[in-house]
């Protein structure tokens, strides 16, 4: 008696890790609507929340200006130029704000899009790439505003002449938002080399032979993103993007070694 077909494992096996694959390209539309419906409610909801706050965290956000001012023995007070300034303010801080308080629940959404056709080890990469690269975004704009901020106003207002500073609310928000910003882009360095190490493109021993044009590009980088002139100032804000680097580097040799075990696996299993 001849042997019964046995059911292909590894088809059943995928189609357990790859449940997307069953849906229709109809059913992918219509998530995909789901999803973007979903996050432009949130972040509606977000800016209409951040709107509601942006009067308190405006006070939270000038704290660093009216310390600087104090300090320089200066009158501790922002102006507007505008009549409608001030509320041109709340409304683009409360915008940021709600995207801010949104971008959970849109990474959320996007990671519910994508998961059900990855694979179980590609779907835990991709959770860390949300978490890590949230963090280090976070970590830059902490970075930036306790520790980068105060000195580069202190710095700034130092600069008294014989005429006194009347500094504006909207110029002050867009100086924040480059050093802010520009900083949580920067700590976002080591996603950006683990990308670049799990396609091919760079090795830890690429990396560590090419330093000094890293430090190069850093070095160019801090000099325009940096607000001053002074060399303080740019060695303060170039000190965090050289450890970044090196940290990329780690992530690279992580990369690497994973990669190698499991080329290895795989040779052992043939």
């Amino acid at each position: 008696m001849a042997d019964s077909p046995q059911p292909d494992t590894t088809a059943q096996v995928r189609a357990e890790e790859e449940p997307g694959a069953r849906m229709s390209f109809f059913d992918h539309l219509v998530d995909l609507r789901k999803r973007i419906i979903n996050s432009l409610i949130a972040i509606g909801v977000g800016m209409v929340v951040g709107f509601l706050l942006s009067e308190r965290l405006v006070g939270f956000i000038v704290r660093p200006m009216t310390a600087a001012l104090r300090e320089a023995h200066l009158a501790d007070k922002l102006i507007y130029t505008h009549p409608a300034g001030y509320l041109n303010l709340l409304i683009t801080f409360g915008v940021y704000s709600g995207i801010v308080m949104a971008m959970p629940v849109v990474l959320y959404q996007i990671w519910q899009f994508v998961a059900p056709g990855l694979y179980k080890h590609e779907r835990r990469a991709v959770t860390g790439f949300i978490f890590f690269s949230t963090v280090l975004f976070l970590a830059g704009i902490a970075f930036g505003y306790f520790i980068m901020l105060p000195y580069v106003l202190r710095f700034l207002v130092s600069f008294k002449g014989p005429v006194e500073p009347l500094i504006s609310i909207n110029e002050y928000f867009d100086l924040i938002l480059l050093i802010l910003l520009g900083l949580g882009l920067v700590f976002e360095t080591p996603i950006l080399i683990f990308f670049l190490a799990l396609f091919g493109i760079v090795t830890p021993k690429m990396l560590l032979k090419n330093f000094r044009y890293a430090m190069l590009v850093i070095t160019i980088v801090a000099a325009i993103v940096t607000p001053t002139p002074d060399a303080t100032t740019m060695l303060i804000f170039m000190a965090p993007m050289v450890l970044l680097y090196f940290a990329g580097v780690l992530v690279s040799y992580i990369v690497l070694r994973r990669k190698q075990s499991r080329a290895l696996a795989g040779g052992e299993a043939h």
